[in-house]
């Protein structure tokens, strides 16, 4: 895989504009709207979240990728049908080929609904996550840092409704039930040789917004017109990129964004925190009726006839999922 990068130039959007009201509030929907439809990436600065708490998580999955290998595979994910729990280095796929990187992923809490109560295929992703003995803090700590971002994804799916001009409560009735979040540490050891590059290959995400914090490494790149953008930390920023949802609710104004991240190739491993935020699962996704001038500038989303995009939210999700992980797939879907 080829690598070019360019220094990165996303916007830098503050969220401290949108809660302030009035004029700040109004220039913040103004770049938000802009920055979704020129790049569907940008910084997010200003948030609310101290940078003491994201250096914490951090180090919470420092500590976690440090533990023994038979503490991190008691809680493989292979033992869970809803795609919870630890992925060894190479054992997920993107594009059809292995990333070089290890993850631990949890969701909500949730009860697990019986087999014969379930109505369809993506319910059985809904039930409880895997928790590492060895670390008994990271229940609490990391589930409250997912309820953190879910707190600031929601207003942005807010902003987003009020930059495509619809009301401010457009996608509320999608979300009513609390979104369906989905939380990564990950870990990308430095790369052993020049062939493989692949932290995770090219995608999009399937969700309405995805929140990524990352250590002082970079490896994060955006596909632009251009080439390949490298989106550079920024300490204390966030990265914010729009998923397919998004796309499809606003008839492709909205474009998800092709990104990858490269493998470090210096330092001894890279450190993210991915946070993904969607609908959820039982939802539909609005399309939302644009005012004209908006409409025209649609291009229809971006449907990959080896990525189709679903309405309903728990079929994209899931065909994602299933992609990712032809373990889980194999043992718990067949």
């Amino acid at each position: 895989m080829g690598h070019t990068s360019v220094p990165s130039s996303l916007p830098v959007l503050a969220l401290s504009q949108w809660h302030a009201g009035g004029a700040a509030r109004q220039q913040f929907i103004a770049q938000l709207g802009q920055a979704a439809r020129d790049i569907g990436f940008f910084y997010l600065t200003e948030h609310g979240v101290e940078r003491a708490q994201q250096q914490h998580v951090l180090a919470l999955a420092k500590q976690f990728f440090a533990l023994p290998h038979a503490d991190k595979h008691a809680i493989a994910m292979v033992n869970s049908a809803h795609f919870r729990g630890y992925t060894g280095v190479q054992q997920e796929r993107t594009g059809g080929a292995p990333d070089l990187r290890e993850q631990f992923d949890y969701m909500a809490e949730q009860q697990a609904i019986a087999g014969a109560e379930q109505t369809a295929p993506w319910q059985a992703m809904i039930g409880p996550n895997q928790w590492p003995h060895a670390l008994p803090q990271l229940r609490s700590e990391l589930l409250a840092w997912q309820q953190q971002l879910s707190d600031i994804s929601l207003h942005l799916l807010e902003a987003f409704a009020l930059a495509l001009q619809q009301p401010a409560d457009a996608f509320a009735d999608t979300v009513a039930g609390g979104p369906y979040t989905h939380t990564k540490l990950i870990r990308y050891p430095q790369r052993t040789s020049t062939e493989q590059t692949q932290g995770v290959g090219a995608h999009k995400d399937p969700g309405y917004l995805t929140l990524v914090l990352q250590d002082t490494q970079s490896g994060l790149e955006v596909a632009t017109d251009d080439g390949w953008l490298a989106v550079a930390p920024l300490d204390g920023a966030f990265v914010v990129n729009i998923g397919e949802l998004l796309e499809l609710a606003s008839n492709g104004y909205l474009r998800a964004t092709t990104h990858r991240v490269v493998s470090p190739a210096e330092a001894s491993e890279r450190l993210s925190c991915a946070f993904f935020m969607a609908a959820q699962l039982s939802a539909e996704v609005p399309l939302l009726a644009l005012p004209e001038h908006l409409q025209q500038l649609a291009r229809g989303p971006a449907s990959d006839p080896a990525n189709p995009l679903f309405r309903q939210v728990g079929e994209n999700v899931l065909k994602g999922r299933l992609r990712s992980h032809p373990d889980v797939a194999a043992a718990h879907y067949a």
